[in-house]
């Protein structure tokens, strides 16, 4: 071991001290956790601070382990990983908000990774801390939230998703090796395949997509109507990448003479006519078709412990029908309920089930009403009736039954004749609803059914469907499907919608970014659409989403109330729902040709 300089030594000690620091804090915080855990009280923000604290005291203690063996200060990888992370998470809604801290957000990191390969002898594995480091901080700013639903469940998603985003890097630094002229357009390419990935595997999670980070402001991606949020990911990263060339190209004397505007002129006009041209485009949209009256009922039901443990469903609808009554009359098309307001409900037969038919008795003055609700539901098969992966089985009378359960929603026409009309929920949240890989990690059944998720699933459908009536055709989106543009788009597609509910339960995540996040993302289905959106949420927000993305009449967090508006019917057509995700397929066609060149290039004899 060198012999360190006594100024490394009080480096080091100070390290040490630091990262001391940092875990105390967070084991403090961890057991404040536990003291309310066992209190049954919620976390708020702490998950933040015990990720946060944690994860920079780790950092602490692995670069003060690095110290002890080097007389170099191991400052510059640190800084330029740490700020990366921090302007991506900072950048995304609600945490700060400045979405254009997105732009620059890259830099650090790539200049970082130019530092690497300028290295001789340099190897991946010197590079993989400090890129996880900064994903980590990333996932923990940004979406330290999903620790209030589990803390198991925060910790994988923190970890897990960080280790995946690694992955395009080291792709692109395979290929730059092999075919050197693709530079960071292979980097570009990687990334957006993994988003596009993330949109469709079992273990999908596409809520930090780049794109979603400008959801907080609907006038500035009106364009989003042509390529979705995938265009805002390219934006970034190309902006990324220009003012990365600048910042590290060799400049020529008279090149170095050039005014400012000559060296970021390019940049800057790539950053600010999209949203000029977004800025036009909001302003000159005139929203379409006829409208309909709607009243979205926010019951405000703590879901950790009061609506599926403590408060009866008959005292649950009690107040559903207190909250909704002040504001019907003959003109109210739709009263939307948000998700799993209730159940356990036959999906055949839900007109029968009681709580069904109080709400048919309370309503009833309104013939013309269709109540559309979230509903835990189940299916029983028929003896000869195909099997899904989802079926459970359970003894009734001593014969076994076959069943699947499922997160339904169902349109319910208050006129007796009127059928009732389904939609599965089909884009299910990785544990709490869907078992990722369960034919491949079956040995971990055991300790997903400990911590809280489903091994069976819930049972799906293949196709989007909207609700129809006389005076719509609506789409019944659930929660998490809300998140994914294709998908949704998928409803327009498929199902002809003109407008969309989306109902949801945002009160997992407690009085955090989370439910926030949620709500913009909304906005920006609203854009790549041009469908106006009406959105009930149990604990809140609710709210209504015209055509350009603007929110309006939100609710309080954490208060029961309904709320009364319209919405406008559209039957047009834009580009982003007739080709989805285009951007996103065209970067996967050129990452497989990528990956194959770069794979056979690899394998030819050195000259």
């Amino acid at each position: 071991m060198p012999v360190l300089p006594n100024f490394t030594v009080v480096h080091a000690r100070r390290l040490l001290l630091a990262a001391a620091l940092l875990l105390a804090i967070a084991s403090g915080v961890g057991y404040d956790m536990h003291r309310l855990w066992q209190a049954e009280r919620l976390w708020g923000y702490r998950p933040l601070w015990f990720l946060l604290c944690g994860w920079l005291g780790l950092i602490g203690l692995w670069q003060w382990w690095k110290l002890r063996k080097s007389t170099k200060l191991p400052s510059r990888p640190l800084v330029l990983s740490t700020l990366s992370g921090v302007l991506l998470g900072v950048g995304f809604p609600d945490i700060v908000p400045l979405p254009f801290l997105l732009m620059v957000a890259w830099v650090p990191l790539l200049l970082l990774v130019e530092d690497w390969k300028q290295k001789e002898g340099a190897k991946k594995r010197e590079l993989l801390p400090y890129l996880l480091h900064t994903f980590m901080l990333w996932n923990i700013i940004a979406t330290y939230w999903v620790m209030n639903t589990s803390f198991a469940a925060g910790l994988f998603a923190n970890l897990a998703n960080s280790l995946l985003m690694c992955i395009p890097f080291f792709l692109f630094l395979w290929t730059q090796r092999y075919i050197p002229k693709m530079g960071y357009g292979s980097l570009i390419a990687y990334w957006l395949t993994f988003e596009h990935i993330h949109l469709s595997w079992e273990l999908t999670w596409p809520w930090l997509t780049l794109g979603n980070g400008w959801a907080e402001y609907p006038s500035l991606v009106q364009w989003y109507e042509f390529t979705g949020a995938f265009g805002g990911s390219l934006w970034i990263w190309v902006i990324n990448i220009l003012l990365l060339n600048i910042l590290i190209s060799k400049k020529t004397q008279v090149e170095k003479q050039l005014p400012l505007w000559r060296k970021w002129g390019k940049p800057m006009v790539i950053l600010a006519l999209p949203m000029v041209v977004s800025v036009v485009m909001y302003n000159s949209y005139q929203e379409q078709g006829d409208t309909i009256d709607v009243v979205l009922v926010q019951p405000n039901f703590e879901p950790h412990y009061e609506k599926f443990e403590r408060i009866e469903e008959a005292e649950q609808i009690t107040r559903f029908i207190a909250l909704s009554k002040p504001l019907l009359d003959d003109k109210v098309d739709y009263l939307v309920f948000p998700e799993t307001s209730y159940g356990f409900v036959e999906e055949l037969d839900v007109k029968s089930n009681r709580s069904t038919g109080r709400l048919l008795e309370a309503f009833s003055a309104y013939p013309s009403l269709k109540l559309v609700t979230g509903l835990n539901a189940y299916h029983d098969f028929l003896p000869d009736e195909p099997r899904t992966g989802a079926m459970r089985s359970r003894n009734r009378g001593g014969q076994v039954i076959e069943y699947e359960m499922m997160n339904l929603a169902a349109q319910i026409p208050m006129a007796p004749e009127a059928a009732v009309q389904t939609y599965r929920k089909s884009k299910l949240v990785p544990g709490p609803e869907k078992f990722p890989f369960k034919r491949i990690l079956f040995f971990l059944e055991p300790l997903v059914d400990a911590l809280g998720g489903t091994t069976a699933g819930l049972g799906t459908q293949d196709k989007r469907s909207a609700f129809t009536s006389e005076a719509a055709r609506v789409a019944p989106v659930i929660c998490y499907e809300s998140v994914f543009g294709d998908y949704f788009a998928g409803y327009i597609r498929d199902g002809k919608a003109q407008a969309a509910f989306i109902m949801t339960n945002d009160g997992w995540w407690d009085n955090t970014a989370g439910h926030r996040q949620h709500l913009y993302f909304a906005s920006l289905r609203a854009i790549e659409t041009r469908r106006s959106i009406g959105r009930s949420a149990n604990t809140g927000i609710s709210g209504f989403i015209n055509q350009r993305g603007d929110i309006s009449q939100t609710t309080k967090y954490n208060e029961p109330i309904a709320i009364r508006g319209q919405i406008q019917l559209n039957d047009e057509i834009t580009f982003y729902v007739k080709w989805g995700d285009l951007i996103a397929r065209t970067a996967l066609f050129l990452a497989i040709l990528l990956i194959l060149n770069t794979f056979v290039k690899s394998r030819l004899p050195t000259a």
